[in-house]
């Protein structure tokens, strides 16, 4: 029901050439083969005197094209169905493609009714602001027919509401960006940004889609954490229906009268934003934007290295050096690029008198904090030689080692945190900058023990492995800051969500990029994994990574350049490059970590 805009066979290739059924059953709609990325697929318009089977599955696969705003799926409509279908309102990803059956129920060929059910197992939505979320549940729903009275043609008057379709042809047709908002926090003068994925259709307009869509605001899951720039209300101007960056690279964005007035540091805020998120859509990303008024003028310019002088992107610097305990419990570094062998850093942490498990590098590599070998304390130290270690700044009461602190965690605020898996008195801890008296995350919607703690670069969204029933698995969570009646400061963990809704033994993981992790983990009754995941639940295009047996630890870098570096049982700890193989880099070290 398909052709390719590129590909010919005579005048055109039929994309899945079966013929349909002229009677009976609908068995079901293929999912199409992922494509080529340079060919476009459309849908073809039903025939004469098609009968209802080929209406429906016309239609399921016309839902599954190219095609910009769903023309020749409308073809396929009438009555109300054709005037209030919203294909934007959602997307509803199956795990296969839905399967259609006649509904004897309500179904009289004689009076001109058709009822078709549509069945499936429900695996994700995505909703009208573009965000996906996982699910697990049945679809279950009904698609009538009725035969026109004007041109006896049989057409679809009642259906579900949005789009529907198999996983495969979501992953062909989909492709997840960020958008890029800003926090409430700055970093050396610089404001802080916090990735907001959403996914748009990957041959259909994305940069105008992606550039309303980041106009729009934070998706409901990140909005009151982050903020933009934008005025509200602040829309394409009125009769702009296509963006396009011209052969210099540089996109002018001509916005409505609600951004008329901003000033000229507010306007540059809001270049970042876009060119922050173009960037992420793009290979090649855009070098400049030009944003104007509504009469035309020009608002402001903004190129990438004015971004950066906006905004700290992502990680921000570049992580200088790995990090990871050697043999004798000493925190030593090597260089980041793979160039130079293992050292201890400098200061108590690197000295050995004190034996540690873990450790936790800031962002700004000067100071870190380690926890004691037993797992019973944490202590924060910094890379000047000759500093002692001072006291301990968290104990915990936990009867043995499983029981006692996580892996500490630095945000992008300087902010330090660790979790106590004491099981009489769990707790998620955070010191502000790194000292002082550990102040006690509320977590509401916590249901279980919290494994591992990981917090990202933003300081907004927080990553827990959390023990529930005999099943580990990752969820993220939105951190929200506010102070209580007396002044004093409260953290709180809020909306968490499953990252990994697919596996139900995660045992380690890291942030591997602004809306990514990588995680050690395997599904029911398989064997141990490593996979890159989205922070929405999703799984991202490209590659995954090399397998690796015995992982206990794993660490990436929000900056994707830099290489995987884990702790295997049989190998110690071993790194992988981009399109390179596992290497090993000392046969005997635990707790490998990049800064944060």
């Amino acid at each position: 029901m398909r052709v390719g805009a590129y590909v010919g066979c005579g005048a055109v290739l039929l994309a899945g050439c079966a013929s349909m059924p002229d009677e009976g059953d609908l068995r079901g709609v293929e999912s199409t083969p992922r494509q080529d990325a340079q060919v476009r697929v459309y849908a073809l318009p039903p025939r004469e005197d098609a009968p209802p089977s080929e209406i429906v599955g016309g239609f399921l696969e016309a839902l599954t094209s190219d095609d910009p705003d769903y023309e020749t799926a409308r073809l396929y409509l009438a009555g109300k169905a054709l005037s209030d279908w919203q294909p934007n309102a959602s997307t509803t990803v199956l795990g296969e493609a839905p399967r259609a059956r006649v509904e004897p129920r309500g179904t009289s060929e004689a009076d001109g009714d058709f009822l078709y059910r549509l069945t499936g197992q429900e695996i994700a939505r995505v909703d009208a602001q573009h965000a996906y979320e996982p699910a697990d549940e049945a679809y279950n729903e009904t698609v009538h027919l009725t035969r026109v009275k004007d041109t006896k043609q049989w057409r679809i008057d009642r259906l579900p509401p949005g789009v529907v379709m198999g996983e495969s042809d979501f992953q062909r047709t989909y492709v997840s960006v960020n958008k890029y908002y800003f926090t409430s926090f700055a970093r050396a003068g610089r404001l802080g940004t916090v990735a907001d994925p959403v996914y748009v259709r990957r041959e259909v307009d994305p940069v105008t889609r992606m550039v309303r869509a980041l106009l729009k605001g934070p998706t409901r899951w990140l909005n009151g954490a982050a903020r933009t720039s934008f005025p509200p209300g602040t829309a394409l101007k009125k009769g702009v229906r296509s963006l396009t960056p011209d052969d210099q690279n540089k996109l002018v964005v001509p916005l409505n009268g609600k951004a008329d007035h901003v000033t000229r540091g507010r306007c540059n805020e809001m270049g970042a934003q876009l060119l922050f998120t173009l960037r992420d859509l793009m290979p090649t990303g855009v070098d400049e934007v030009e944003l104007r008024r509504s009469d035309g003028s020009q608002l402001c310019v903004l190129d990438e290295g004015g971004a950066d002088d906006v905004a700290s992107h992502g990680a921000g610097e570049r992580a200088g050096y790995e990090y990871f305990v050697d043999g004798e419990g000493r925190l030593v570094r090597m260089p980041a690029d793979g160039d130079g062998e293992p050292k201890p850093v400098p200061g108590a942490l690197g000295t050995g008198d004190t034996e540690f498990r873990s450790a936790a590098v800031g962002r700004d590599e000067d100071r870190a904090a380690g926890v004691s070998k037993d797992g019973s304390e944490m202590y924060v130290g910094s890379f000047a030689s000759g500093d002692s270690l001072g006291d301990p700044v968290v104990h915990s009461e936990g009867a043995t080692p499983g029981d006692r602190l996580t892996t500490p965690s630095w945000d992008g605020r300087g902010d330090l945190w660790v979790a106590d898996r004491n099981p009489s008195d769990p707790r998620l801890l955070v010191l502000q900058d790194g000292a002082g008296e550990p102040l006690e995350a509320r977590t509401p919607e916590l249901d279980g023990r919290i494994k591992a703690v990981r917090v990202a670069a933003d300081g907004v969204r927080i990553a827990l492995i959390v023990e529930r029933k005999g099943k580990v698995a990752l969820f993220i969570g939105r951190i929200e800051r506010d102070s209580d009646s007396q002044g004093e400061p409260s953290v709180s963990i809020v909306e968490l969500r499953s990252a990994t809704p697919r596996l139900e033994d995660v045992t380690a993981m890291s942030w591997a990029g602004d809306s990514r992790l990588v995680v050690v983990g395997r599904e029911s009754g398989g064997v141990q994994q490593m996979r890159y995941v989205q922070v929405d639940g999703s799984m991202p295009d490209g590659p995954q990574p090399a397998p690796l047996t015995g992982v206990k630890e794993i660490a990436a870098s929000e900056d994707e350049r830099l290489p995987l570096v884990a702790h295997s049982e049989e190998d110690g700890i071993v790194r992988l490059s981009s399109g390179s193989q596992w290497q090993t880099v000392v046969s005997e070290g635990t707790a490998p970590v990049y800064p944060g």
